[in-house]
């Protein structure tokens, strides 16, 4: 079902809770723009019904490069000086098999 690859869990947390609409926006274009960049196969957000702060990210890129470079898109740069969001935590993992 999934390949092997460079796979990345993160939790975001909202900086203002009252910007929840302005970053589930911002999220979904971050998720567009991503999903069309080289070596990306999965870019989605969950947004924590619980707790409406919080944010989950599901990312897979073919290589460690790849994600690197994410980092260094146009889009990804104009999300993060929004400064919306920040990392909890992230995890780094493949698939077994």
């Amino acid at each position: 079902m999934f390949e092997p690859g460079f796979y990345v869990t993160a939790e975001l947390r909202l900086k203002d809770a009252s910007r929840v609409a302005a970053a589930r926006q911002a999220l979904a274009g971050l998720v567009r723009r991503t999903l069309a960049e080289p070596g990306c196969s999965i870019f989605t957000v969950h947004h924590d019904t619980a707790v409406p702060t919080r944010f989950l990210l599901w990312e897979r890129f073919e290589d460690e490069a790849a994600f690197k470079r994410h980092f260094e898109e146009a889009h990804t740069l104009a999300y993060l000086e929004m400064e919306l969001t920040e990392v909890v935590r992230h995890f780094v993992t493949d698939v077994l098999g």
